[in-house]
């Protein structure tokens, strides 16, 4: 795999990235309690980390081609985004630590994160209709090799992304309590609106 090809998908990958979504969601709202944005970007790294094993092992494509596992992860993912939503909706993120104890709320937050990437189907989507365009057959190497690089790639820059958008998240808003009580909720907005989409586009289209 050349270096070229590498910087191609690097482009594409960073866009798409960089678009807000549910993944940004999450990481505000992580955002705005203490120390809560390492395992919350972890947990999100986590879902990709188990698509990436996933393509690695030929095994997008096959669930993919099946509408009705794909019918089933939508339905899952976006009600559990609109559950995660509504609960944030609910009690916004306080800017103090939580009452829970912090192994078991550090726990939380990382599972939570990788049931957002990790049952998000855009994701899948995202692993079997871009990855084959940057995929050489005739390359020298192996076509896992190359899906494992690109699902490396795109992880590590979701991590970076993810990161700057939690840390930024906390020192932009840690001293405006009312706003920070706006955002986290804008968020869990976000994600009611999202997954409500994905119910709506797989259901009825």
């Amino acid at each position: 795999m050349d270096t070229t090809t590498v910087a191609a998908f690097l482009a594409v990958d960073l866009l798409l990235v960089f678009t807000p979504g549910a993944d940004w969601a999450y990481a505000i709202a992580a955002g705005l309690r203490d120390r809560s944005v390492v395992p919350a970007v972890a947990g999100l790294i986590a879902g990709y980390a188990g698509y990436t094993l996933l393509a690695v092992a030929g095994l997008v494509v096959i669930v993919a081609s099946s509408a009705t596992v794909l019918t089933a992860l939508t339905v899952a993912g976006a009600a559990y985004l609109m559950w995660l939503g509504w609960g944030v909706l609910r009690q916004p993120a306080a800017l103090a630590a939580s009452t829970e104890t912090l192994a078991s709320s550090r726990w939380q937050i990382a599972l939570k994160g990788a049931g957002i990437s990790g049952l998000n189907p855009k994701a899948l989507l995202l692993y079997f209709s871009l990855f084959p365009q940057f995929i050489d057959s005739a390359a020298g190497w192996p076509i896992a090799a190359q899906t494992g690089l690109l699902g490396t790639l795109h992880m590590a820059a979701c991590a970076v992304v993810y990161l700057g958008v939690g840390v930024l998240a906390r020192t932009v808003l840690k001293t405006r309590p009312s706003a920070a009580r706006a955002v986290t909720r804008a968020s869990g907005a976000m994600m009611i609106v999202i997954g409500g989409f994905l119910l709506v586009e797989r259901l009825v289209g």
